[in-house]
């Protein structure tokens, strides 16, 4: 068996967590949203916290010039496993979203999916948005969707998810308990990931923190890093938020430096 680890946020998905992650996740990123971002503000492109990569590579591979980023070493590892298997070109960059430093600035800029709400406090996002500002053409877009979480239901704590590949390796997740703070906006839920083979079983516990960001904060948070916000558009109904507004996202662009 193995034992807890105590990682920072940004190196969350590594080792066993990147095989459950890819066997287990529950959510796919719509690759039509970034393509139609991309177009209409241009290219070249940057995605933030591209993971294994997806949308990443649907997007390469219609041969739209976009980039991708992220903490994640195995990550990025598996990332290039899956553009080699397909036969992609893709430029990768093993970068921390508040400390990006790259070399040329993007005409778009994308998180895929509420990535976002993985920078674990306000100090962090903040520090996202002037990277992005940083790395935003004058008249270039950001595109970052937003969430604010429901808590775990109690019946599903302690519930073991998993999945086995029919090659005699197992996958498996289990939150264990949750503590959500309103005050600061974050979930921490406490997570064991096992991987199972005849011959070894591997043991991961991490938390998992979300930090979430509500409208009107989302809004300081540009304001104190440089950037404008375009449009806030609630994903349920297409329209402007309301404070009720729990799937969001958010248009950015370049404002004055502050």
């Amino acid at each position: 068996m193995g034992h807890a680890v105590l990682v920072d946020p940004a190196d969350f998905y590594s080792g066993i967590v990147v095989d459950a992650y890819a066997r287990l996740k529950s959510n796919s990123f719509d690759a039509d949203r970034y393509r139609d971002f991309v177009v209409a503000h241009g290219e070249p492109a940057l995605e933030l916290g591209c993971g294994d990569g997806q949308p990443l590579l649907d997007l390469c591979a219609e041969g739209l010039e976009v980039e991708g980023v992220d903490s994640s070493a195995d990550m990025l590892e598996r990332c290039r496993e899956n553009a080699l298997r397909r036969g992609i070109q893709v430029r990768l960059h093993h970068q921390r979203v508040e400390d990006l430093h790259l070399e040329r600035r993007y005409e778009s800029i994308y998180f895929a999916g509420p990535t976002f709400t993985l920078l674990p406090d306000d100090r962090t996002a903040r520090r996202a948005l002037k990277a992005i500002w940083r790395h935003l053409v004058d008249d270039g877009r950001a595109l970052i969707p937003l969430w604010v979480p429901s808590p775990t239901p109690e019946e599903e704590l302690g519930v073991c998810r998993s999945d086995d590949d029919g090659l005699g390796v197992e996958v498996r997740y289990t939150p264990l308990s949750e503590k959500t703070d309103p005050v600061s906006r974050t979930r921490v839920t406490s997570s064991r990931y096992e991987r199972v083979t005849a011959t070894d079983h591997q043991v991961a516990e991490r938390e998992w923190i979300i930090h979430w960001q509500t409208p009107s904060s989302f809004r300081r948070a540009c304001a104190e890093s440089g950037l404008d916000v375009v449009e806030l558009i609630d994903d349920g109904t297409g329209s402007a938020v309301t404070d009720d507004s729990t799937e969001f996202t958010a248009t950015v662009c370049r404002g004055p430096e502050r």
